[in-house]
Parts: structure tokens; C-alpha cells; sequence
């Protein structure tokens, strides 16, 4: 055991040298200036004049000093563990070894994240995310498909105690869905989840085969960011068809049972969005038009257009040859990523919300795409 203390204690010095790095490229001490800076304009004495300016500073300054504090947390606890781990080398102590080698295991696992932060410096990337979910070629099965990867993305946000909440849903013809939308609210939320927009490919023997055939499906997974102002993007009266319907599916209790559900067809560009789970049709409307504008917008950015007017909306097919990741049950398992070569052969953990190797290895891709 004392062969494992001196190997922690030699990546216990490592880290010293990563954790210095690492605070340069995270910018902590510009983020202390800037977090000083911004509690100084509090003072002023017309600040809480716009409520609206003040609690985006308020907000901005927690977003800053909890950067700063995560990381000097870290800087802490190698020091702790490194005093930890040197006492216990001179006094002989076996019993400290499993304590120091865990503690170790923890920053380089929390030090590598913090450099996976690093690299989320889109525009946009500390927005929440609005993910939408679309079954493919398959009928039945690519619904069923569709509900497993909005469980998946549910449970991968719970985990990283993002708020995830539920915006519409409509029930599949047997089981599944035939879309559904949920809003994951958090700092970073679509800096992570930008890699996970695309066609989803899913290979398994279908349990609504009766003949126990191997069925491929697919479905395609929607990301947008959640714009704080899209005051630029106009719509037309005569642009939108706009339907009220009876609430259902996977909100259960929590979803009013009442024909308050709105849904909106954007005639020009064929964009549907729609919203069931705010308490009045007039709430659910207000969403779900702040959603299509969203989507209005993301195209814009994405297309870099000039004007809301020449979007023609996304023509991409949910069918094979443009997936970005498949899932195989059957007659292996293994989930891999198309564009970074990433995979993982533990299939059940994948389902169960575990995507942070694709997430990190899309986002290293893309950096080194960029040059950074």
C-alpha cells in the first residue's frame, strides 16, 4: 500500500502544474476583476431602476464567483490531499492509502472536466437548451426509439442537476411519441448538448415484431439554444396556423387535461412547435411562440441570413447515411459516434443517461476543427 501512496503522491505534484494551467485558460483571475467590478455597479444608486438589466448583472455575478469558487474548492482539496498523503508516507499509515488515492481519482476526473468547460466559448453556449425529439422511417418502433432518447436525455440532465422540464409531448400510435420537446434549464446546458443534434440510429430485435426480425430505426434529436432576446424575429399573423388541443402524454398528472395545449405551423418555412404544460392556453401560446421564434432565429445564425424572411426551414431526412450515432443491441452492443469515433460497449448505461464521453470527445473534435 505504501507502493500506492508514493503513486499518488507523484500525481498529486502533477496536478499542481494542471491545476495552474488550467486556471489560466478558465481566466479566474479575470473573473474575480469582473465579479468585483459588477458588485461595485450594484451600488449605484439607480440599479434596480430595469429590473430586467439588474437581474441579468445579479445573475452574471453568480455565474462568476461560482467559477471562481469551484475552483479554488479544487486548489483546496489537492492541497489537503497532498498533506494527506505526505503524512501518511511518513508515518507509515496503509490504512490512509484507499482515502488518498480516492481523493486523487476525484480532481483529475474534476480537473478534466473543468478543461472540458474551457472549451464552451460559443456564443451561446451558456444558454439553456430546448431539445426536440422526431421519430424517423420505422412506424411504431422509431416512436418507441424516440421516447428512449428523451429518457435518456432526461436522466442525463437530472444527473447533472440541470432543471429539465417537460414542454410538449404527443403520444405515439402504440407506444412511443410522435414528438416531444423539453427545455433543460442550467449554465453550460447548450454548450454540452449542441453535440447531441442530429439523426440517431438504433439497431435491436423489436419487441413489436412478432417474428423477432432485427429492425433498424431511426429518430433525430433537435438543439437549439434558448435565445434571451428575440425581439428581432417579427411574425406574421397570416404566417401561422395556430390549433388548440386536449393535453397528453408523459406529463401524467402534472399536465392539465384540457384543450389548452397549443400547437403552431409556421406556413413559410413548415416549422411546428408546440407547448401543453403551462397552466392556460394563453401561457402555452406565449411558449410556443417564443420557441418558433427561437427555432426562427437558430436557422438565421446557422445559415447566416440576413433577414428571418429567406429561412426555408430544415429539409434533412431522419434516415440512414446521415446519422450521427448509432446504437447497436443486437447482435453486439456498442453506441458510436460517427464524427469523433467515440464508443462505448456498455449499451444499458448509455439508455440510462451516461453520454458524457460522446459530449466531451464531440466538443475536443470541435475544437481542434476550430483551431483552438
Amino acid at each position: 500500500m505504501i507502493v500506492a501512496l508514493e503513486e499518488a503522491k507523484r500525481r498529486l505534484t502533477a496536478l499542481e502544474d494542471v491545476l495552474a494551467e488550467l486556471g489560466n485558460q478558465l481566466r479566474i483571475e479575470e473573473a474575480k476583476e469582473k465579479a468585483a467590478d459588477l458588485e461595485r455597479e450594484t451600488m449605484v444608486q439607480d440599479f434596480w431602476n430595469d429590473a430586467e438589466k439588474s437581474s441579468k448583472k445579479l445573475r452574471e455575478i453568480k455565474q462568476l464567483k461560482d467559477k471562481v469558487e469551484s475552483y479554488e474548492e479544487l486548489l483546496a482539496r489537492l492541497e489537503d490531499a497532498t498533506v494527506l498523503c505526505e503524512m501518511a508516507i511518513e508515518a507509515n499509515d496503509e490504512d490512509s492509502a484507499d482515502e488518498v488515492v480516492s481523493e486523487t481519482d476525484f480532481i483529475e476526473e474534476e480537473a478534466e472536466r473543468k478543461r472540458i468547460e474551457v472549451l464552451l466559448s460559443g456564443q451561446y453556449d451558456k444558454n439553456n437548451a430546448i431539445l426536440s425529439f422526431h421519430p424517423g422511417a420505422g412506424g411504431t418502433e422509431a416512436q418507441d426509439w424516440a421516447s428512449m432518447l428523451y429518457r435518456m436525455y432526461v436522466r442525463w440532465g437530472e444527473k447533472h442537476g440541470f432543471n429539465v422540464k417537460l414542454v410538449d409531448w404527443l403520444d405515439g400510435e402504440e407506444a412511443g411519441l410522435k414528438s416531444a420537446t423539453i427545455m433543460v434549464e442550467g449554465i453550460n446546458a447548450y454548450g454540452y448538448l449542441k453535440s447531441e443534434n442530429g439523426v440517431h440510429r438504433l439497431v435491436r430485435v423489436s419487441p413489436f415484431d412478432s417474428s423477432g426480425r432485427r429492425h433498424t430505426s431511426f429518430a433525430s434529436v433537435e438543439v437549439m439554444p434558448e435565445f434571451e432576446d428575440v425581439t428581432e424575429v417579427e411574425l406574421k399573423d397570416e404566417d401561422l396556423e395556430i390549433t388548440a388541443h386536449r393535453s397528453s402524454g408523459a406529463g401524467g398528472q402534472h399536465i392539465n387535461k384540457t384543450d389548452s395545449a397549443i400547437r403552431i405551423v409556421h406556413k413559410p418555412t413548415g416549422i411546428v412547435v408546440g407547448c401543453q404544460t403551462e397552466r392556460s392556453q394563453l401561457q402555452n401560446k406565449e411558449t410556443a411562440l417564443k420557441m418558433l421564434k427561437a427555432k426562427l432565429m437558430e436557422i438565421k445564425i446557422r445559415e447566416n441570413l440576413d433577414r428571418i424572411e429567406d429561412i426555408q426551414g430544415n429539409k434533412a431526412n431522419i434516415e440512414w447515411g446521415s446519422q450521427i450515432r448509432s446504437y447497436v443491441f443486437m447482435p453486439y452492443t456498442l453506441a458510436k459516434d460517427t464524427r469523433t469515433g467515440f464508443e462505448d460497449g456498455n449499451i444499458d448505461s448509455v439508455m440510462d443517461g451516461n453520454i458524457d464521453g460522446f459530449i466531451n470527445a464531440y466538443l475536443k473534435h470541435l475544437s481542434k476543427e476550430e483551431g483552438k
